[in-house]
């Protein structure tokens, strides 16, 4: 429902019910000052005016009454507001004048109250002031006889001119406050709905932080699953091999063995980080920092060489895994299958992109020759879902290059 329809029907209701005691009062004292103005005055050839007045006045107190309380359709409202017209007629007809415009006033404060539009309190207060001023030349002919008293309309104004500026008076006021009454409960409305929006908003983010955070949790849960228990197999599958030619070939084992060595090494840094994410602290470094760790892992104590060239690149959380997984990823293949001894590693910034390449002195192979293990493939669906490409570069006994590129976004993520 809407707040004007909201208002209408609550508010302004409730504003009507609290000042129809007021209007009524209003109308009852209004009518003891005539009816005690007019006590016993004769007219129309010595005729007591009160014999008609009064039975007016109590008239037209019950009508207001039923009108006030009982009348709520507007046909009813409308035959309600004709007998008062009659009623104002016969009383300024039976009066010496004094108090009508006070009369007319007390009805009309009723009228204002029941619309909702300004234009129509505007049509209503313009032809009170027009029945007001007819009423009164009905009367002065009537009660003089002569025609000019009908027909003199200027002097007519002039002399009710007090009563008229009243009137109007009374419609700039009461319909001025209306307007303000009407506006401060629209604005206080539409507070409270905002209100009640924010609080759903509040609501709907907390819900969406429980179900991110729940997603983010399945996602690191898949990571470990998939990236460490990769590793994990990996190192079982290395130490297996070197175990099996340790005797024939013990320079291969040894190879065997470094590698094992180093994948187990990043299959516990993954688990440490996936840890970390879980817990919701982080380490603080930066992912240069980072990068350079798994570079002094890769190189310390295991004879292999790696150069790099790293820019200080800020990535979202998602990103910064993704770079670091790639980096160990293609380590541990460059040993694993290549038999590299050496890598040449960088992460350069390039407009509004950041460009991944690591290349190593292995043995490389056709490109024609390349099948994407469970590694290389997943490199693959993770950088297109991060909005970036990876591709491979081989040729036989030239090594092996991984090229990726991720749209920058500063820490966002």
């Amino acid at each position: 429902m809407k707040i004007k329809e909201i208002f209408s029907k609550n508010s302004l209701s409730r504003l009507f019910r609290h000042s129809s005691l007021i209007i009524f009062c209003l109308l009852l004292l209004t009518e003891i000052f005539i009816a005690a103005n007019n006590w016993m005055r004769p007219s129309f050839a010595d005729f007591p005016c009160w014999y008609v007045l009064l039975p007016v006045l109590l008239f037209l107190a019950g009508e207001n009454a039923v009108k006030l309380w009982g009348v709520k359709s507007l046909p009813a409202q409308i035959v309600c507001y004709v007998l008062d017209v009659v009623c104002l007629l016969l009383v300024t007809m039976f009066s010496d004048g004094v108090f009508i415009s006070l009369l007319y006033i007390v009805i009309l404060s009723d009228f204002y109250l029941r619309q909702e539009k300004l234009s129509s309190n505007l049509i209503m207060g313009a032809s009170c002031i027009a029945l007001f001023l007819v009423t009164f030349a009905l009367s002065n002919w009537i009660k003089s006889g002569e025609l000019n008293a009908l027909l003199d309309v200027m002097g007519l104004v002039a002399s009710m001119l007090n009563d008229i500026m009243l009137i109007m008076l009374h419609f700039v006021i009461l319909n001025f406050a209306i307007q303000i009454y009407r506006k401060n409960k629209e604005i206080t409305g539409m507070i409270e709905d905002l209100n009640a929006v924010n609080e759903k908003l509040k609501a709907a983010n907390r819900e969406l932080q429980e179900v991110t955070a729940l997603e983010e949790r399945h996602r690191i849960a898949k990571d470990i699953h998939d990236t460490a228990g990769h590793s994990i197999t990996t190192v079982i599958m290395q130490t297996e091999a070197a175990r099996l030619v340790i005797d024939s070939d013990p320079e291969d084992a040894k190879r065997k063995i470094t590698a094992a060595n180093l994948q187990a090494k990043h299959a516990l840094e993954e688990l440490r980080e996936s840890v970390h994410l879980l817990s919701g602290t982080r380490a603080g470094k930066t992912l240069r920092d980072l990068l350079l760790e798994i570079v002094h892992d890769s190189s310390d104590g295991t004879g292999v060489t790696v150069r790099y060239d790293i820019d200080d690149v800020e990535l979202c959380d998602a990103k910064r895994r993704f770079v670091l997984n790639t980096l160990k990823e293609g380590i541990s293949n460059g040993l694993r299958h290549g038999g590299a001894t050496a890598f040449w590693f960088e992460l350069k910034e390039e407009g509004d992109k950041v460009r991944f390449l690591l290349s190593d002195n292995g043995t490389g192979l056709e490109i024609s020759e390349l099948k994407e293990g469970f590694g290389l493939a997943g490199m693959h669906t993770r950088a297109e879902s991060l909005g970036g490409e990876v591709w491979f570069d081989t040729e036989p006994d030239n090594g092996f290059e991984i090229h990726l590129t991720l749209p920058k976004d500063g820490n966002k993520g």
